[in-house]
């Protein structure tokens, strides 16, 4: 009997991911697509230890409810520390803390506690993550430990080959070399694990998940593995970005690093792959700074994905490390249980972005800057984005703006205010056609933030 169900939940693992879409990007190396040719928009969030600190139960409630939340990818650490490799059930992913000797038992049935091992345990979770149409964005090992010199280049070849051939056949898996260092940080491994995934597992995407204030594509861009860039934006404020180590000095300004990315060549797409996350210190270290809140990460996904980004990524301090009250590895001055900061409000508020993106022509949109007269500096910032027949301008603070309607290339017959903490429209109030001036509802003030939707119906 345990051999029949066995079998019976393998494939019914293989169909939950038959049922997904391959990724792919954009014939015009913008965006992200399905393989049938459907606009992908990432809303990622970042499940860092998913696969350490969490049960099958755990997993599947953190899964079912960022379903419910709309996002339809996670990004999580196949191997965090090589120090303890161990995930909740006591199961080590690695012989000896060797990269290249997983630790694989025979078979793969949960009552069996010699047989289910580490990797089964990751399975189960990409398993239901497809059944939720969630994809997994994978770390194959967290950057600290090859900066460490725990895992060398001819060991990290072995252990991509690994993962890539045990995961080539799920339709709902992204590969992110890197984690979190600088590309220089351990480049032999990192030019190695790239190359080692994409030879194994062509169909699935590749890029690299840089440090704070750096993009993958300051090294890797013309790596022919590399499918699109991300970059980390961090999470410090405008005075905490003084680091004489860093080359970039955008403070919060994320979507300067999407205006870079945006003009290389080849095209590729980009986003901000890690924000600040929301309730999390300003510069991580000290708990008596300031937090970031709900409207910090709306501002993020806004300015960035107006900018040209193919797509966000949330986070919060005690979901991506789904803390326990009380947990000894506790980080970042956290102050919540996992399961209660799983319903933050910028959590619940992503949706909302994806449902604007995805309710317009998607692959024809750009950036839009020039439509703004005066586009502001800092928290003033007017974000402008277009396609053939709409354009939208978002705007944090609730100023009263200006735009050039000779530049805007259609004649709109419809104006709405969208609230992006809510999802819903208003009218602009005595709207006609030829308006330039536009004052948002409300008082001006940081976090009073609206979306201009202008449309040729």
């Amino acid at each position: 009997m345990k051999n029949r169900l066995t079998i019976l939940f393998a494939l019914l693992s293989l169909f939950a991911n038959a049922q997904m879409q391959q990724l792919k990007v954009s014939a015009n190396k913008r965006f992200f697509q399905t393989a049938d040719g459907k606009p992908f928009f990432w809303i990622g969030d970042t499940g860092w230890l998913l696969f350490v600190k969490c049960s099958r139960e755990d997993a599947i409630h953190y899964l079912e409810t960022r379903k419910q939340q709309g996002f339809n990818v996670v990004q999580v650490m196949v191997l965090h520390d090589m120090n303890n490799t161990k995930n909740v059930y006591g199961d080590y992913a690695l012989i000896n803390e060797d990269a290249s000797k997983p630790n694989v038992t025979s078979g793969n049935n949960f009552a069996d506690t010699a047989a289910y091992d580490y990797w089964d345990h990751v399975d189960f979770v990409v398993n239901e993550a497809a059944k939720r149409g969630i994809y997994m964005a994978m770390v194959p090992v967290w950057g600290s430990n090859v900066k460490g010199g725990k895992v060398n280049a001819q060991q990290g070849e072995a252990y991509a080959k690994f993962l890539a051939t045990r995961y080539r056949n799920r339709t709902n898996i992204i590969w992110l070399n890197g984690g979190d260092v600088k590309g220089t940080e351990g480049m032999d491994v990192w030019k190695v694990i790239g190359p080692t995934l994409k030879k194994y597992d062509p169909k699935h995407l590749v890029t690299y998940h840089p440090r704070g204030r750096t993009s993958s594509s300051d090294w890797f861009h013309n790596e022919a593995w590399l499918d699109f860039n991300m970059f980390q934006s961090g999470h410090k404020d405008y005075a905490q970005d003084t680091s004489s180590n860093e080359t970039n000095h955008y403070g919060e300004d994320n979507w300067k690093f999407v205006d870079v990315d945006y003009k290389l060549k080849p095209v590729k797409p980009t986003f901000d792959a890690e924000p600040s996350y929301e309730n999390i210190p300003h510069g991580l270290h000290d708990s008596l700074q300031p937090r970031w809140t709900d409207a910090d990460l709306r501002r993020y996904a806004y300015w960035s994905v107006f900018a040209g980004g193919a797509g966000f990524t949330y986070g919060e301090n005690s979901t991506m490390q789904f803390n326990k009250m009380g947990d000894w590895t506790a980080n970042y001055g956290v102050r919540m249980n996992w399961r209660e900061a799983l319903q933050s409000p910028g959590a619940t508020q992503m949706i909302h972005l994806k449902k604007l993106m995805l309710s317009k022509t998607y692959f024809d949109r750009v950036p839009a800057q020039e439509l703004v007269v005066d586009s502001g500096e800092r928290y003033n910032r007017v974000a402008a984005t277009r396609g053939s027949n709409y354009a939208m301008l978002y705007v944090y603070n609730g100023r009263d703006f200006k735009i050039d309607v000779s530049k805007l290339k259609f004649v709109p017959s419809k104006a709405n205010w969208f609230n992006p903490a809510t999802g819903k429209q208003q009218p602009v109030k005595g709207y006609k056609k030829g308006i330039s001036s536009f004052d948002p509802p409300g008082e001006q003030k940081d976090g009073n933030d609206w979306v201009l939707i202008l449309e040729k119906l």
